[in-house]
Parts: C-alpha cells; structure tokens; sequence
C-alpha cells in the first residue's frame, strides 16, 4: 500500500494542473483517508529521503529540480520528434527532443538526454533536449516489408519501434521479392545524415497474408509455439501416467451432472460448474477447475517454461499455449464424458445470493454436456430440442443464481464496464472477411460471476491462513485521473463530485449506458483506472470491489492460477507450515512482475494482430462508409472508433470542415472559432475511409456531412441512475 501511495504522489506532482502545495493538503487532494494518513506520510518521507521530492520554501512540495543531464526510455514519434521518459521522476515530466536533437536514438532505447531549454511560458512544466548517448539498445531486429527504389532494397519496420527504412543488402541470398514480409537484423543504426543498414535473417511470406501476418505478430513479440523436447517428454510421461482409478482418494463427483460453457474454438477447458439444492431455500455451487498442480511439478522443465510463458496467447483463429497440447487440450481439459481430476470448490449461498459457506476439495468428476455461450444462451431461450432435462435445468438455476450474485455484488460496488472485443471473421478459406463486436450473451455473465467467485473465495483463504501468495491486485484509481473523469462527465452534462467515490462511477456508467456517450465514457472510465496486475501486496480489487482476490479458476492457460493451485494442496494435504516457510524463499513481487509482463504483451499482440488484420480488410474498402464514435480530441485531429469492427482511425484537423479549430481541455472538446460549433468525446459521426497505412498502423478517415452542417451537441441533462450490469468477458477476468 505504501508504494500506491508513492505512485500517486509522484503521478499528481508530475500532472501539469499540479502546483505546489503543503503535505496536509497534498493527502487531501488526494483523497487519503483518516486511517491511511499515517502510511501516506511514510511513504511521503521516503519519497524525500530518496530525493525523489522535495520541500521548498513555506514547506511546499514539489518533484526535485530538472539536473542537466537525465537518463531514460526514448519514444519517438513518426513525425521525427519524441519523448524520453526520465527513469527518475523530476519536475518537468517527460523530456521533449526535437527531430534533429534524438541522434541515432530509437523507441524503447535507453539514452542520456542533455537539457536545452523550458519550452512555452511560466506554467509549462516540459522541457526540450537533445540525446546525447545511446546507453541500451531496446531492438536489434525487425519485421517489415521488403520493397525497392531503382536498384536499392528497403525495408519498412513495423510496430512503432522504428519509422524509416533500413537499407538491405543481397535479397537474394533469402530468395525474397518485394512485398514479402521479412525479418531484419541491424548492422549499423541510423545517424543524422544515413539511414540504418541492416541483413534479411528471414523471410515471412508474402504481406497481408493471415499465416504471414501472425507470423510477424509472433516474431515481434517474442512469442513461441513450439516446445522443446524436455518440455514434451515431461508431458507425454504425465500423460501417460494419469490413471483415472487413482483418484480414490479425491472426492468422487462422477454421478453428479456437470457442464462446461465455453467459446466454440475453446479446447482447453478448465472450469466446469455443478449446482445442487441444499435445503431451506440454500444452493452449494460446484466450481471444479482443471488440476494441473497434478501433472506439472514445481521447478521442472515444464513448470520453468510455464513460468517463462506466463500464460497463453489468444490470437485471431491461433493459439499459444501455455501447457503443450496433451496436456492443454489433453488430459487436463475437462472434455465430456471423460474422468478429470480437479480441485473444487463449493459455495453455499442462500436466497438472497449471500456466501454462507465456503469448501475445498480435490476431486474427480466427469463433465456430462460441453456447450458453447450461444449453446447456453438457446437454451436459456427455450430452445431446449434434444437437450437433456438435467442441463435445461442446470442451466436455469444457474442463470437465477448468477442474477443474485450480480446484484449483491454490484451492490458491493463492483464496476462493469461495457466494451465489447471484436472478433475476426474467416471464411473456409482462411481468409479474413468480416469483423464485429463479439457475441456476449447472458452466459458469459453467469460464468463471469461464479469464477469470480470462487477466485475470491481462494484469496479469502489463503489470506486467512497467513500464507503468502500471488493476488491479482487492482489498486484504486489516483486523485488524478478520478479528478480528470469528473471534469470529462461534467463537459458532457453529467453531475459528478469533484473526487468521484465507486457510487459515482457506478451512477455515470449506468447514465450513459445505451446512449450515444455509453462508448465514449466507458473509455474514459478504463482510462482513469490502473491496471490489474499480480503480485503479493494485499491490495484488492478495485473494480470487481473486493478486498481480497487472487486467480484461481484458469491453471490450463495462467501461471499465477497454477502457483495458487499448489498452495491449496498444501493446505489440503495439512502442509500449511511447511508452506509459509518455503514461500519465504521465493521473491513473489519478481514472480508477479514477470507475469504481469508477459500478461501485456500478450494482449499487445493480439490487439497488434487484430488491427493488422482489420485494416488489410479496410485497405480493399477504401471508400466505404463507417459509423463512428469520437473517442479522442488533440490539436492535430480528432480520433474515432468504429462501432462494428472496434479499430480506430483520424480526422486530420484540415478535414473538420473551414474553421479555425481549438481544443479546450477543460471541456474535452473541440471548438470552430469563427463557427462555434463544438466537437464533444462519445458524438456519433459517420465517417469515410480515405487511407490505410499498414506499416504505420495508421487509418485516415473523413467526416461523410461537413463537420459544419452538424447540428450543435447538445448534453443530457438527466441525472445518473443506478447502476446496471456491463458484461465482461471470460478470459479478461
């Protein structure tokens, strides 16, 4: 908790809006409470010691001075200019380096940064500067696309990391064409007056190409399907060692009607959910997830990989195990009709949704019917043909329990955000045809709810018996951002306190929920939230609103859930001593970073492959008509989002129609000054596709009517209601 505290004083001291003030009023505009204050004043006093920040004159506070020379991450921009981000906080934030001040300098790069001049007047806190020394370099290889001007060959880079060409040399030694996708190596960096020369280590295949495509993806991201044979041998010897018979001593669920409710591609399937009636109005749920603490040992080649891996990757139509796939899609998933071992846990809950009791086990159980989410949701219709009487039923006291959890724990104060992920449409062929917002009809909730649950309910009791774990930690948004959300609702006409608690937040999603700001807000609201990682600090969960969480349900596809399986067995197996004293000599913060970090770059790369995608689609569309949601406002254009295919794109600002437009901050709008017209976040707008860059990741777009024959926006006046459920999907849990 120190550290948040930490984070959020560097954050506001860092913020332009920030001036200096005294510590009693930096917690107050920061929302500490009475209990915290004595932590926040800890952290603050290690902030000073540290020299991170400093007290001036009359005891006010500020970041320390801006040194002459910094050390930090370089980001460039496509335009030529960028930013360091300094590796020490300091008063001015991020460092400005002009186009002809970064050197040889490219993204991700750690570099020594010299400090020119302040840049704008008295209130602007950011500096300009010049790169002065490349410390670390962040690549040594790219992907891109190969193509030639006379007789010369180039490469254009992919991804952001790099913007100009590379020179190659001798293409036909790897038999590449033009427009193939290639894999290049650095031989010399680029410097102010030659660009950077490098050698073609592999060819991809041809560009727009799905299996070209998500090989690139995979490359870029250091992504790798294969195991080695260790890894393999160590699963087929588990594999053919799992004896169903042996499982006499777990629990026997076999008779008992179990069901999985899954995607239509899914194979590795983990969780399954049983449901009985336990008298005088009470129901135990059964949440039975997969028992890979069974096949794979601590600390052998498998678990080591797993833990190199972190999780799986869910790619468009590709998937990146965790587990090779005797295991992932072999004897760990709970397929039907088949004997699995498992670890249970059963909840008990009365009328009201309410947890009475909470139980453990290790067991065996055979799932009686795999369905999908569309499967499950049919039949919640009355589409019941040729289903078995006990999943119709099943189903039905499912979707009635995941109801009364919901709204007790939205009650609780959980937060649903409604954003939809998109997904890609193939045909027979494999091509890509279509993409839209994914199905997420009520089964997703009731799954959502019950592995929460049980997640929860893992947390609980490992917290409970002092045991030091892996949690999935979401800290509560910072003064800051929740300050900037408020200003956001109130442009939009929305009453909000200027340091909105979880009510408010709960109130302005369930306001906007179904309009045409529903996008736009719930953008803003993900953005004034942290992100969710793991690691052993006893945080909470801000946004599903519970004190104590951990992953639990998912071991086939997270590393974090495999940890929290092995510490319930040795609470199952009375080993909870010996436990505490061996997690001491494990370093779970360097544990929960890793995978955390592999966590990211797996949705960095799905979300790489799907865009790539989706503007190889648009790029055969040129022309086309979109409807659009404005998502973004800066003094260059204004970003939109597409409401079907979910990808973003710009309106220059030359395109907004002949005015003289102005971007207002405060309001989160854009302003004609001579028309007056205004530009608001979450307006539809129609737009026309004019260009596609796939190298860049970039998609131009026009307004389809003149930005100037809109009519003026207007802002609800009605007032927040109470909140009502998003959907969250399964795997973002």
């Amino acid at each position: 908790m120190k550290e948040l505290h930490k984070e959020n004083i560097i954050k506001y001291l860092k913020s332009e809006a920030y001036t200096p003030l005294k510590l009693s009023k930096l917690a107050q505009e920061l929302g500490v409470a009475a209990e915290d204050q004595a932590l926040f004043n800890s952290a603050f006093e290690e902030l000073t010691k540290a020299g991170h920040v400093v007290i001036g004159q009359r005891n006010l506070i500020d970041l320390r001075p801006l040194p002459s020379e910094l050390v930090g991450i370089f980001r460039a921009n496509p335009k030529g200019f960028g930013f360091v981000i300094p590796s020490e906080p300091n008063s001015h934030g991020d460092l400005f380096i002009g186009a002809n001040e970064a050197a040889d300098a490219m993204t991700g790069d750690l570099v020594q940064a010299r400090i020119l001049r302040k840049r704008g007047g008295a209130r602007q806190r950011r500096c300009s500067g010049e790169i002065i020394g490349i410390l670390e370099r962040a690549h040594d290889q790219f992907v891109g696309t190969l193509f030639s001007e006379g007789k010369n060959w180039f490469v254009q880079p992919e991804g952001g990391a790099c913007f100009d060409p590379i020179a190659v040399d001798d293409v036909a030694a790897k038999n590449a064409r033009a427009q193939d996708k290639v894999v290049v190596e650095i031989l010399s960096y680029p410097s102010v007056d030659q660009i950077a020369r490098g050698v073609i280590l592999k060819v991809l295949g041809r560009a727009g190409l799905y299996e070209t495509e998500i090989q690139a993806v995979m490359h870029q991201f250091h992504l790798t399907q294969e195991f080695d044979h260790d890894c393999k041998a160590q699963a087929q010897n588990a594999t053919k060692r799992f004896k169903p018979e042996a499982g006499a001593h777990r629990e026997d669920k076999t008779d008992t009607w179990i069901i999985t409710i899954d995607p239509p591609d899914a194979k590795d399937f983990d969780d399954a959910i049983s449901l009985e009636e336990a008298g005088n109005g009470q129901w135990i749920l059964g949440i039975h997830i997969a028992d890979v603490s069974h096949f794979v040992e601590p600390d052998s080649p498998l678990d080591l990989e797993a833990k190199g891996r972190g999780n799986s990757v869910y790619l468009p139509a590709r998937t990146i195990a965790m587990l090779p796939e005797v295991l992932s899609n072999g004897v760990c998933s709970l397929q039907p009709d088949q004997d699995r071992f498992t670890k249970s846990i059963y909840i008990t809950y009365d009328g009201e949704g309410r947890v009475a009791h909470r139980h453990f086990a290790n067991s065996v159980i055979r799932s009686k019917q795999r369905l999908t989410y569309l499967g499950a949701d049919a039949i919640l219709r009355g589409e019941t043909a040729g289903c078995p009487p006990q999943t119709v039923q099943l189903l039905q006291e499912m979707s009635a329990l995941a109801r009364l959890i919901s709204k007790r724990r939205a009650g609780q104060g959980m937060i649903h955000l409604d954003l939809r992920e998109t997904d890609i449409v193939f045909n027979d062929s494999g091509e890509i045809v279509d993409a839209m917002p994914a199905e997420n009809s009520f089964p997703h909730t009731i799954i959502e709810m019950f592995m929460v649950e049980a997640n929860e309910a893992a947390a609980t009791l490992l917290d409970r018996l002092d045991i030091a774990f892996i949690r999935r930690v979401h800290p509560e948004p910072d003064a800051v951002s929740l300050k900037s959300l408020a200003a956001l609702a109130k442009s939009f006409g929305f009453t909000m306190p200027k340091l909105p608690d979880r009510l408010a937040v709960q109130n302005l999603l369930a306001a906007v929920k179904n309009t045409q700001y529903s996008l736009g807000i719930n953008l803003a609201v993900l953005r004034s939230l942290a992100k969710a990682e793991y690691g052993p600090q006893h945080v909470g969960h801000y946004a599903l609103a519970s004190n104590c969480y951990c992953h639990f349900t998912s071991p086939i596809r997270r590393y974090a859930d495999l940890l929290v399986h092995r510490v319930i067995q040795d609470y199952l197996t009375d080993q909870v001593e010996q436990t505490k004293l061996k997690a001491q000599s494990i370093d779970l913060v360097a544990i929960g970073k890793q995978i955390s970090l592999t966590e990211q770059n797996a949705e960095r790369a799905e979300r790489e492959l799907k865009k790539i995608l989706i503007l190889i689609l648009l790029s055969k569309r040129i022309g086309d008509e979109l409807k659009c949601v404005i998502t973004g406002l800066t003094n260059f254009g204004v970003f939109v989002q597409s409401l079907k295919l979910g990808i973003e794109g710009l309106i220059k600002i030359s395109d907004l129609g002949g005015d003289k437009w102005q971007y207002h901050t405060e309001t989160h709008s854009m302003v004609g000054q001579r028309s007056g017209r205004t530009i608001r976040l979450g307006q539809p707008i129609t737009v026309k596709i004019v260009a596609v860059n796939i190298p860049a990741r970039h998609l131009d777009l026009t307004p389809v009517d003149p930005i100037l024959n809109t009519v003026r926006s207007t802002s609800p006046t009605k007032k927040p209601a109470k909140s009502r459920k998003g959907r969250a999907r399964k795997r973002r849990r």
